[in-house]
């Protein structure tokens, strides 16, 4: 009983992160990794998100190493997250609309402080990504080959949709 009420709270949770993450990708905020966190929990209970999942790893794990393979790249990154952060503390303090601003001023900084905190979360979440992928990655081609090495295997591209 307590492992069917598990399995289905699990369910209904990695459901619940599908639709919002996918109501959340045109907004600012971390849409698509709510998606994916998701999908990664339905994927313990339906073998087409397993299937959906494994191309996301494989590319989220191909992206963080290339994210950090050179300064510029971990400079641009960093900087990014900075101004991500920045635009979080805008929306947080929210200032009046300037007198150059064309439209009407409720559409300056929409969504208040709902908007701010979401992109601290952001900022948060590819802080730590940025800080995990350096450890895990940067100075270490070994890594970086046994990444590029289960890419290459685990590439199932023609299959993806179920044929």
């Amino acid at each position: 009983m307590k492992a069917a009420a598990k399995r289905i709270g699990l369910e209904i949770l990695g459901w619940l992160l599908v639709v919002v993450g996918i109501v959340a990708i045109p907004l600012p905020g971390p849409g698509f990794l709510i998606l994916a966190g998701g999908l990664l929990l339905l994927s313990q209970q339906y073998e087409w998100a397993e299937r959906r999942v494994e191309p996301i790893k494989r590319e989220a794990l191909r992206g963080a190493a290339n994210s950090v393979e050179t300064w510029p790249r971990i400079v641009l990154t960093a900087f990014f997250i900075c101004l991500i952060a920045a635009c979080g503390v805008l929306w947080f303090v929210g200032p009046h609309a300037p007198g150059w601003w064309p439209i009407s001023d409720r559409w300056w900084l929409p969504g208040g402080k709902a908007t701010s905190i979401s992109q601290f979360v952001s900022a948060a979440l590819a802080a730590g990504l940025l800080i995990w992928s350096y450890r895990k990655f940067h100075g270490n081609p070994e890594a970086i080959a046994a990444v590029e090495a289960a890419a290459k295997a685990d590439d199932d591209r023609e299959h993806f949709w179920g044929e």
